[in-house]
Formats: structure tokens, sequence, C-alpha cells
């Protein structure tokens, strides 16, 4: 009886490893530099949970990511921080599946002892750092949103351009500049600069995060499985304890 227990155990136990292979392996992900504390969290615990595989992140301006993959640069999984870089992938065949990882908003924050409440107070500071427009989305969103304001004369010679939205942050934190247009998230891991204002909704389009498997991840057992693990109930806690929302 012993023996006849033992033998059924062990098919059972061959039969899970055949229904669930792990996974072993090597996942390269392009993501935008706003994600970097959250999506670190993210790989650890999913590495946790599959030893053999090893993820390899590269955090960056998503307009500079976008270019890189377009070069060759090894990516499996490009996550952007809006809409027009994962466009400028998908018309040239470099992405397959797309999906909404998260969203942002749009601040200003800094140290100044200035008072600073509103867009309109913008005129009052000296310098102001935002990303550069052409490849950083959070620039792109602060400068749309300063027309829409009526500002851009008001703030010629004052704007100060980052290659991406967390040297823009840095730059608020060291007091190199007045403050920064950032993201909330970015904001919420500042220890000096402090968040002045929130921009308003209506100045800029939704801020979203699409996600994106290349050719090469939609090949790949791990990619697929950690962009299905991006979307768990667990995933979307640890981006929410980071300041994303859905």
């Amino acid at each position: 009886m012993k023996k006849v227990l033992i033998r059924a155990a062990l098919s059972l136990f061959a039969l899970l490893l055949l229904s669930a292979p792990a996974l072993a392996g090597e996942i390269s992900i392009s993501a935008a530099a706003s994600l970097k504390e959250a999506l670190n969290e993210l790989a650890d615990g999913f590495s946790r949970q599959h030893p053999g595989v090893r993820i390899v992140t590269n955090y960056g301006a998503s307009g500079t990511l976008a270019k890189q993959i377009e070069s060759g640069a090894p990516a499996d999984i490009f996550i952007s921080a809006n809409e027009v870089w994962m466009t400028y992938l998908k018309q040239r065949k470099l992405i397959s599946s797309v999906d909404t990882l998260a969203c942002n908003t749009l601040v200003f924050a800094g140290s100044t002892g200035k008072k600073v409440t509103g867009m309109s107070d913008l005129a009052l500071l000296d310098r102001i750092a935002l990303g550069s427009p052409g490849s950083v989305p959070a620039g792109e969103y602060a400068a749309g949103a300063i027309r829409q304001a009526g500002l851009e004369k008001r703030l010629s010679g004052k704007l100060i351009f980052a290659k991406d939205v967390r040297q823009s942050m840095m730059y608020a934190e060291r007091g190199d500049v007045d403050g920064a247009f950032v993201y909330r998230t970015d904001a919420l891991l500042g220890k000096r600069a402090r968040i002045l204002f929130t921009v308003p909704r209506q100045l800029y389009p939704r801020i979203t995060y699409p996600m994106a498997l290349t050719p090469s991840g939609a090949g790949k057992s791990e990619a697929t499985a950690f962009f299905s693990y991006l979307k768990e109930t667990q995933a979307v806690s640890v981006l929410k304890k980071y300041g994303f929302t859905f």
C-alpha cells in the first residue's frame, strides 16, 4: 500500500511539472524613467516566484527608448509614458500586444520660497525644468499645458530642458531650478522638493502608460508571463503604492 501511495505521489508531481513548466531565461524591459522604483519592485517579486528568470531593465525617456528599439536594441517589453512612442513602434511593426499599465498626473514641484500655487504664478520664477518635449512625454505634457495656459511668451528664456523626467526632478531637488514639471509619482519620491500645485487636468491629455510585447518578447514564455503578471492584483497594488492611478 505504501509503495502504491508513493508511486501515486510521484505521478502527481510529474503531472504538475508537465502542466506548469518552470520559467528560466532573461527578460529585457525598456520602460519610462518614472516607472523605475515600481517596476524594480515588480521585477523582484516576479523573480522570487521564478528564480530561474533574470530581468534586465533599461530606463529613460520614452522617445529615446523607442529609437533604441528601432535601432535594434534588445527589448522584450516596452512601456511608454504616452501613446505617441508606442504608436511610433507599432507603425514600424516593432511591437505586438498592447495594453495599458497605469495612469499618472502632472504636477509642479520645487523647494522655492516664492508663493507658487498655480500656472499663473510661474511667470514669477526664474528657472523652470521640464523634460525635452521632443522625446520626454512629461515634457510634452508640460509644454502643452504652458501653451494652453497662454504662458509661452511669459516663460520664454526661463525653461531648462532635461533628458528625462527624473533629471527634471533632480534639478528641483538640488535647487538648480525654482521648480519642475514632473509626474506626481516622481514628486512623491522627493526629499526636498514638494508638490507646489497640480496642473489643471484640462490643460493636457490623460497620461497613460501603454505597454507592449516586442516580436522577441511575444516568442518568450518568460516575457509573456511577466506581461500578464503586470496586470495582476498584486502588481496593481504595488503601482498604487507608488502613486500611479487606474
